[in-house]
């Protein structure tokens, strides 16, 4: 991760220092291929063409786990047995078809390959922004604390 600021419409962002364990997590999502993601409550969570589903909280903490794990630990009052059952269809309709697969209930295909070659982290009052770049575009994520919500955007690179 570099040391940078960087400026996106009225907000300065400033890298964030990140811990041993995202330095971790980040070390092993590069390589891998961004499927779709689904937010749920503080969370997103990036499935990845791997079989590892990268949680991204809106805090910028991050954790990564084998899919059918993870999807199944989302079993919570806010989110019941069938929503998992739905989760858990997507994961297997996107690991086979790849990012575009139909039918899709809870997950977002992602709407660009995205082969992750960087993770950049910043931060900017109560808002992170996580920067996964990938070989021909890029995903960008914002979330605030504030509200716990994310903006997700892809985008391919300029040719």
């Amino acid at each position: 991760m570099s040391d940078a600021t960087t400026q996106t419409s009225d907000v300065t962002w400033q890298s964030m220092e990140i811990s041993t364990y995202q330095d971790h997590v980040i070390k092993h999502v590069l390589g891998a291929t961004v499927l779709g993601w689904v937010v749920v409550g503080d969370a997103m969570h990036v499935l990845l063409d791997v079989g590892l589903l990268w949680t991204i909280y809106v805090n910028g903490e991050m954790s990564l786990m084998a899919q059918h794990v993870a999807i199944q630990d989302l079993e919570s009052d806010e989110l019941d047995h069938a929503e998992v059952l739905l989760l858990t269809s997507d994961a297997q309709l996107l690991i086979s078809e790849g990012r575009e697969a139909a039918g899709l209930q809870r997950f977002s295909g992602a709407p660009v390959t995205c082969m992750i070659i960087m993770v950049e982290v910043y931060a900017s009052d109560s808002q992170r922004r996580i920067v996964i770049a990938g070989e021909t575009a890029d995903i960008e994520v914002e979330s605030s604390l504030a509200g716990t919500s994310f903006n997700i955007e892809a985008r391919p690179h300029s040719r």
